[in-house]
Formats: structure tokens, sequence, C-alpha cells
């Protein structure tokens, strides 16, 4: 169970800082330039995110970003579980979350936040992340929009918390869960149009 009020102002700002730093780590960035693929921002929407980085063609460099980005979501928590309890290691993944969306070394301009946030679910409630997971595939078999696909699970994320017996986690998935819908804010006008692209089974890139 999550007490605020047990975690002390230091082991408050050790989490959050574990966290930011963790999350503002440019995964996407730093993987695209050590493979020669130059800098991942000037293609495609020009974000550090993983699906920005499979339109380089590299499907190795782009599922190393999507795990990369997950763990640094995941491994704040879990530190300050350890040290602090699990009211530090959700402020710790709170972080994580804003280092990754508004990372310092960029200018404070990052990514969407879906692969850090799977990574944040892990390590606050496994079969959270599971059911993220699993709700991702479903509607991407079905419609093939990834954007789509995250805005779902993440928008579920809270109803399943509550459903699963974990009722503090409610409001800290819902503010994750806007955040990202926010963040996708130019997928969600395509999607309104019809124009947003779809997964290509079997595409090279």
């Amino acid at each position: 169970m999550l007490d605020f009020a047990a975690v002390t102002p230091a082991m408050a700002i050790m989490a959050a800082l574990l966290g930011y730093l963790s999350g503002s780590i440019p995964f996407g960035l730093l993987f695209t330039r050590w493979a020669g693929l130059g800098d991942v921002r000037s293609i495609g929407s020009g974000n550090i995110g993983a699906t920005n980085v499979l339109r380089t063609g590299n499907k190795k460099i782009a599922a190393a970003t999507l795990i990369a980005d997950a763990v640094k979501g995941t491994i704040p928590i879990l530190l300050m579980k350890m040290v602090g309890g699990e009211s530090a290691g959700l402020i710790a993944g709170l972080a994580a979350f804003a280092g990754h969306l508004f990372p310092i070394w960029l200018g404070f301009k990052g990514g969407k936040g879906v692969a850090t946030n799977i990574g944040i679910l892990f390590g606050l409630y496994w079969p959270l992340g599971l059911i993220f997971l699993a709700v991702w595939l479903a509607m991407a078999v079905i419609f093939r929009i990834s954007s789509l696909s995250a805005l779902t699970a993440a928008a579920l994320s809270p109803l399943w918390a509550w459903l699963l017996g974990r009722p503090t986690y409610v409001l800290p998935l819902i503010l994750l869960a806007a955040l990202i819908w926010i963040m996708h804010h130019e997928n969600i006008a395509r999607l309104l149009k019809g124009q947003e692209s779809r997964i290509k089974l079997g595409s090279k890139s």
C-alpha cells in the first residue's frame, strides 16, 4: 500500500532524481548514432522512441530502444522499493516518465512515453505490465494501428489496477494515461481523419 507520509524528504528527492535521470537517457538517439544511422530526430516524426527508430529500417535497434526505454522505467522503481518502499518506488516511476518526455539533455523534447510506461507498470505490479502488452497486441492484431493500440492500453490501465486490487495506483495511472494521450495529439488527429499509418506485416522496414 502507498504511504507517502512515510517517505522522508531526502528519500523523495533521491527517488525523483534517480527516476528523472534514468528516464531522460535518450536510448533511441544513442543507439541510432552508435549504429551509424544518424540522428533519429531528423527522420519521420522526429521522435526518439522505438516507433520512429524503426523508420531507420533497423529492427534490432528499434527493439533495443523499446526494451531500454521500458527498463529505464522499471529499474528506478525496483531500486527505490528496496530502500524506501512502494511509495518511493512510485515517485521514481513518475519521475522516470517525466524524464523520458522532457529530457534535460535534449532541450526537454523527448518521446511519447509508451515504452517507459510499460516498464513502470512492470515495476509497480507486473500483472499490469502483462495486461498492457496483451491489450496492445489484441488491438494491433484487430486494427493494425500502433498508436490506437497504445492509447487504448494506456486508457484501460487504471481500470485494471482497480480490478486487480491496486486502487492506490488508479490516480497515478490516470495521470500517465492522460500524458500519453496528450503526447499523441497529432496521432489522435490523424486517427480521427482516418489518416494514421498502419502496421505493415512483413515489411522490411
